[in-house]
């Protein structure tokens, strides 16, 4: 087969990217040589099925003749807020460089074209660490700081780890090598920086590829650190079935359609089509080799949600398959319970004893991840019929439909106000019924404690989206109850722990309640409860 030319290695290289810095130069460096380019991943939470979006990028520039390097970046886990404990870290590089090698080869892609390295094999040298020292003679702290927001985990009191950060992925650059840096376009600000600060060291500047952010497949953003916002790689396959089955898949919507962006970014640039299944009475079988052309049936609802998740989940399998295969034996299940104890004790705990229901039932078990707190967006508001003091809101948080709920917010906030605005909402209380309306949900407010009694709904981060998890720092990998039994009071218990700091901040024993973008706050009722 004959090598792809310039235009053609250029096409690979940035086909389904989102942005490029750096065209002009990327496009004369493919006419010269084979581009050099790398792609680091922290070694955090466990890999999930959004990881084959970067894996078939992957795919990408080895098919146009790239030299690529897999970063396995253990020092910057450690740096972003300890997300890895130093003694797991060895682990859990192992445990990265398993099964992110599993899933290249579960898509076909040759090994002996990769060069992997861990972080910590160079970043520990004295040149490296003497250009660390000199990057900090040139950085401000606003930069350092601007520069990891959109990756580095926020807090309310950052540590000096997270401002380094960004320093040591833009040395990354250069002493991998490379001439590209590839990622998501979430680390857009990291890219600008090393663009920015690396010649300051005499250093040249490089070319930066960033893939969209592609929604999950069951919610937003993938997360690796919330359960039920990923489809695990070693998940079985009647979780993968029950947890598409949840996926937000409206009938025609194409916006933020996580089965449909899996299917464009992944599915489709591994082989070049994809195959709708269905029975015979529905139009049987379909082939399509264009993508556009799937979307648009979507947007006409010519493809039904269930055939494309039901489609979805056996290409999805056929590619999860050879992973757990690998990862099944005693040795590779040790490690994993090794790199990640916290994941195997609660599933050991979701097990329990026989006959015991599960462990989280226990009284001395009452934790904050066993809420179910979501952001949600109020669609709709207006009064009870039957209550003068009641609202009737409809509120999306990232579910196929809103749901209703009643709130006593009427002496307190005007209608206007909560029209279309962004709200928590806890969503695994039992449905009651109140005044003939079953709520489905709490939607979560600041109160004032004196009299008179002032409420404020509260705000979720900027850049928030319905159906993203709301947390409490420390317990984000823990798994909300199906629902809250109400004699076990869990909520009541949990809630007395609950306050508003003295900034307006939501938090739980001064722990920060958030979400993946930041804080939850309210605008005034600082010393507050939350209710």
């Amino acid at each position: 087969m004959e090598p792809p030319g310039p235009d053609e290695k250029l096409r690979l290289v940035t086909r389904n990217l989102q942005e490029v810095l750096g065209e002009d130069k990327l496009s004369a460096l493919l006419k010269e040589r084979e581009l050099k380019i790398y792609w680091g991943t922290a070694t955090t939470g466990k890999p999930h099925v959004a990881y084959f979006v970067p894996m078939s990028k992957i795919a990408d520039f080895l098919k146009a003749g790239c030299e690529v390097t897999i970063l396995f970046a253990d020092l910057h886990a450690y740096l972003d807020n300890m997300k890895a404990p130093w003694e797991l870290l060895e682990l859990r590089t192992r445990y990265y460089e398993t099964v992110i090698k599993a899933m290249l080869e579960s898509i076909g892609v040759p090994l002996e074209k990769l060069t992997f390295v861990r972080g910590t094999d160079f970043q520990l040298s004295k040149e490296y660490t003497l250009d660390v020292y000199r990057l900090s003679s040139v950085v401000t702290q606003h930069d350092a700081k601007k520069a990891g927001a959109e990756v580095v985990k926020q807090v309310e009191h950052p540590l000096l780890s997270g401002l380094l950060y960004p320093g040591l992925q833009a040395l990354d650059e250069e002493y991998l090598k490379v001439d590209a840096q590839f990622g998501g376009v979430d680390q857009r600000k990291i890219f600008t920086f090393a663009e920015k600060y690396l010649p300051a060291l005499g250093y040249t500047k490089r070319i930066h590829l960033m893939n969209p952010m592609v929604p999950g497949l069951t919610g937003s953003k993938m997360s690796s650190s919330e359960e039920e916002s990923k489809i695990d790689l070693l998940d079985r396959k009647e979780d993968v079935k029950k947890k598409l089955k949840k996926a937000f898949c409206e009938p025609g919507n194409v916006e933020n359609n996580g089965v449909l962006s899996f299917i464009k970014h992944v599915l489709f640039p591994l082989k070049s089509e994809f195959v709708i299944l269905r029975e015979e009475k529905w139009g049987g079988n379909k082939t399509y080799t264009v993508y556009e052309e799937l979307e648009k049936d979507f947007a006409e609802q010519v493809v039904h949600p269930g055939d494309l998740k039901s489609s979805v989940e056996v290409a999805l399998n056929k590619l999860l398959d050879p992973i757990r295969e690998k990862f099944n034996n005693p040795e590779m299940r040790k490690l994993t319970s090794a790199a990640y104890p916290d994941a195997a004790k609660a599933k050991a705990a979701e097990k329990g004893p026989k006959n015991s229901g599960p462990k989280n039932s226990d009284p001395e078990d009452v934790i904050p991840s066993r809420l179910d707190i979501r952001v949600g967006r109020v669609i709709s508001v207006e009064k009870h019929p039957d209550a003068d003091s009641l609202y009737l809101e409809q509120i999306d948080v990232g579910e196929p439909t809103p749901r209703t709920v009643v709130s006593g917010l009427v002496q307190f906030v005007p209608e206007e106000q909560l029209q279309d605005r962004l709200v928590l909402l806890l969503c695994n209380l039992k449905p009651q019924k109140m005044r003939g309306v079953e709520s489905q949900g709490m939607l979560l407010c600041a109160s004032s404690i004196g009299e008179p009694r002032q409420v404020e709904p509260l705000d979720p981060p900027v850049g928030s989206c319905p159906g993203e998890r709301v947390f409490v720092e420390g317990y984000e990998h823990g798994q909300p109850d199906d629902e809250l039994k109400p004699k076990k009071k869990v909520f009541e218990k949990l809630q007395a722990d609950f306050r508003i700091s003295e900034d307006c901040i939501a938090q739980w024993k001064q722990k920060t309640l958030m979400t993946k973008q930041g804080s939850i706050s309210c605008k005034t009722l600082k010393g507050g409860n939350i209710s």
